[in-house]
């Protein structure tokens, strides 16, 4: 709901605030004072086109500001902050700035927001009827939504039934899509799988392979010179028993030991380093003993070392294709296994899709043509409702139908595309409503029709401009009375001339003019009981001191109040 609305700069307003309540407020004044600009200062807000001309002149841009309390978990809510805005107690603020030159910015919330956003944001938000900007319920789809919503809970348990075998219909008709015109590159993927995961499995491969077979190759390439290093340090550490000079580690580590054996018992120091001496023994005897073991174990194997390079070459080559390791290897294989047995599992999975897809366009069938039943029932309802409400809004003649054509394609909603059309009088066509109407009778074609949706077709707040063009009397109280209970429901505000509809207001708001002789500015302000008679007054007889025009004010006010209970 608009709690306040700013108007800056804009065409004969140089500053005016609009403080709005629930219910119904009206806006009157005299003819050029601005009323018209009060409109033009909404549709600003709510993404209207920008127009450099309606900037004051002297000024050098046009600024509207609102602040609407907006629900927490609402659309509105949602789509705020994924704009990165953010409201503030349930208070969203919008602006939107016109300049002289042109240019148009809008922010959302305290963050710069393109203007495109403030319309999508305004069909959930209000509905401005206006004489040259009737906006939300000329859409097609706005008005098959309407329409269902009017048609009641029959219908939106059948289309809830109906999105959800749509919206599985698509789904499969999207995967058969990609498995039949996809069909030759997954045989490709498939050969190209296959070949990979036989050409691994003939190899055999082990984890770790790779690495045992560098290190067994590299000793059998250099087998001689392992088997060279490790017999001379054997000799070194045991002695050569072909040489006739014993010298080596374990004769000259045996002469030190018998040196320290005969006096160790004397100083502590020395028997540690004695028994440091017999364990450096033992060390080097084992280790010549590992020594001479290997040396005979080593033994240049030039078929071993074939062997061992030509399967080097194997895991080289599938590496160099499937992974940098052999454990890589063995992963991609698995997973291509995985992927493989998907491809192949495709035309059993055709089968069921088509099978599957078969079964909900049957179940979509169905169940359309029983949307189409409900809303041929609910049309002709809401048509006898409108045409009886315009009846009530000088427009006797006036007919209003809804045209449902059903087609032979699928869409979110069924397979109706419906039309509300307008026959003025009985000789006319039907049309649709923007091309059947002149813009007073459009407004109060759009009046009953809101009326008539009420609740079917919710919005947080209603603009009329001019409803009334055209019309006084009993139809002007007739209109009226009908915003008045349309306010039941949502906020509504009317720009008018007529008193027998400001009647009806729950609040009233006056522009007035003053002229310096040279510059006129306007401003609005909220009027109370006295300024309300006196405003009806001027509105009625044009003189707003007339003891006449106050008394039939007086009964206009207290006829209103009585017909609002």
């Amino acid at each position: 709901m608009l709690e306040e609305v700013r108007i800056q700069g804009l065409g004969v307003i140089d500053d005016a605030v609009l403080e709005l309540s629930p219910g119904f407020t009206v806006v009157t004044g005299e003819t050029g004072a601005g009323k018209t600009m009060v409109v033009t200062g909404l549709g600003l807000l709510f993404g209207g086109r920008a127009d450099p001309q309606r900037v004051r002149p002297g000024a050098s841009r046009a600024v509207v500001e609102g602040r609407l309390t907006v629900d927490a978990d609402s659309r509105v809510a949602q789509r705020v902050e994924e704009a990165g805005g953010e409201l503030d107690d349930g208070v969203l603020i919008i602006s939107r700035s016109v300049s002289a030159e042109g240019r148009s910015r809008a922010t959302l919330g305290g963050r710069s927001a393109p203007v495109s956003l403030l319309a999508y944001l305004a069909d959930d938000l209000v509905a401005v009827h206006g004489q040259s900007d009737q906006q939300r319920l000329l859409r097609p789809e706005r008005q098959r939504a309407a329409l269902d919503r009017y048609a009641g809970d029959e219908l939106q348990a059948t289309l809830g039934a109906y999105t959800a075998a749509y919206r599985r219909h698509r789904e499969v008709e999207a995967e058969l899509a990609e498995l039949t015109t996809r069909a030759r590159e997954r045989a490709q993927e498939a050969d190209l799988l296959r070949f990979g995961v036989e050409e691994i499995a003939a190899a055999e491969l082990r984890p770790g392979e790779d690495a045992e077979l560098l290190a067994e190759e590299t000793r059998l390439a250099h087998a001689d010179a392992l088997r060279l290093a490790a017999t001379t340090a054997h000799e070194a550490l045991v002695g050569d028993p072909a040489s006739d000079v014993e010298v080596d580690v374990t004769a000259l580590l045996a002469g030190a030991r018998q040196a320290l054996a005969g006096v160790r018992q004397h100083d502590e120091a020395l028997a540690a380093l004695a028994d440091r001496l017999d364990e450096v023994s033992y060390v080097i005897s084992d280790a010549a003993t590992e020594l001479a073991s290997y040396a005979e174990s080593v033994d240049a194997d030039p078929a071993r070392l074939a062997a061992v390079q030509e399967r080097r070459a194997v895991l080289a080559q599938l590496t160099r294709k499937y992974g940098d390791t052999v454990e890589d290897v063995l992963a991609w294989a698995e997973d291509a296994a995985k992927r493989l047995g998907e491809l192949e599992g495709d035309d059993e999975r055709i089968e069921e899709l088509t099978a599957e897809e078969a079964r909900l366009r049957e179940r979509m069938t169905e169940l359309a043509e029983r949307l189409t039943g409900i809303r041929t029932a609910a049309a002709e309802r809401f048509g006898a409702a409108v045409t009886e409400e315009l009846t009530a809004l000088a427009m006797p003649h006036a007919r209003v139908t809804v045209r449902i054509r059903t087609g032979e394609e699928f869409g979110p909603h069924g397979r109706d595309e419906v039309e509300l059309l307008l026959a003025p009088h009985p000789s006319a066509p039907p049309l649709p409503l923007h091309k059947g109407a002149s813009g007073g009778e459009l407004s109060r074609v759009m009046l009953a029709i809101e009326v008539v949706f009420a609740g079917a077709d919710p919005v947080p707040t209603f603009v009329f401009d001019e409803v009334d063009a055209g019309v006084g009397g009993k139809a002007a109280v007739e209109i009226g009375r009908r915003l008045a209970r349309l306010a039941h429901n949502a906020q509504v505000i009317v720009v008018t001339h007529l008193p027998q509809v400001a009647a009806f207001a729950d609040a009233h708001l006056v522009v007035e003019k003053s002229n310096d002789g040279m510059v006129t500015e306007s401003g609005v302000t909220r009027l109370d009981r006295a300024g309300r008679v006196r405003e009806l007054s001027r509105m009625l007889a044009g003189m707003e001191d007339s003891e006449l025009g106050r008394a039939h004010a007086e009964e206009l006010l207290t006829l209103a109040a009585a017909d609002r209970g």
